[in-house]
């Protein structure tokens, strides 16, 4: 049965308040008197969980195939969204640390599918691009990638889909707000 349409993005159709306040399921349960996590709708879990196999599974896949691993495929990804861009843009909108962009990079390089150019004086300030072997790498992952993401939505109600999607970049742009402190506070994002 699809998710009814919420009638905007701040309170659902049927009048309830939003979440967290109109949350119908717990985080949490009690154990011996003792309140634990309740992973069966602890929603860091799922995503985290969720997430965790999606990409050991692709990372393994890309590496037997390709010779990069899932970081590489994200940044050769961000790169043929953004070319030209620079190390720090692809950590802010992919969220990976600077290191392991650094090394991807590096990697990318080193494997003759990247180019870069370093305006200034600045080699910290590289604007880097796929060339045409990173292209070619680029379009043969993206096939595979999305043959991966259709047998993850299979039996998916259309509509359900599109209601995880909203949902999912409502929770990103929340992410946004609590790792930038919007409301005062440097709250970590983690999970368990």
């Amino acid at each position: 049965m699809p998710i009814p349409r919420q009638a905007d993005a701040g309170r659902p159709a049927d009048g309830r308040a939003p979440c967290p306040g109109g949350r119908l399921s717990s985080p949490s349960r009690t154990i011996d008197g003792r309140p634990v996590l309740d992973l069966s709708s602890y929603i860091p879990y799922f995503l985290a969980s969720v997430n965790n196999a999606l990409s050991r599974g692709a990372s393994q896949t890309y590496l037997a195939t390709f010779g990069v691993g899932i970081v590489e495929w994200r940044v050769v990804s961000m790169l043929a969204i953004e070319p030209g861009i620079a190390a720090a843009r692809i950590c802010e909108i992919i969220a990976l640390d600077k290191a392991a962009t650094s090394r991807a990079l590096s990697r990318l390089s080193e494997l003759g599918y990247l180019a870069f150019e370093t305006p200034g004086s600045d080699p910290r300030r590289k604007a880097w691009w796929l060339n045409a072997r990173g292209y070619e790498l680029h379009d043969r992952i993206l096939a595979l990638a999305l043959e991966r993401e259709r047998r993850l939505i299979e039996g998916i109600d259309p509509e359900d889909l599109e209601a995880f999607l909203r949902v999912m970049r409502r929770m990103r742009r929340n992410v946004d707000r609590i790792a930038g402190g919007e409301d005062g506070s440097k709250t970590p994002v983690s999970s368990p």
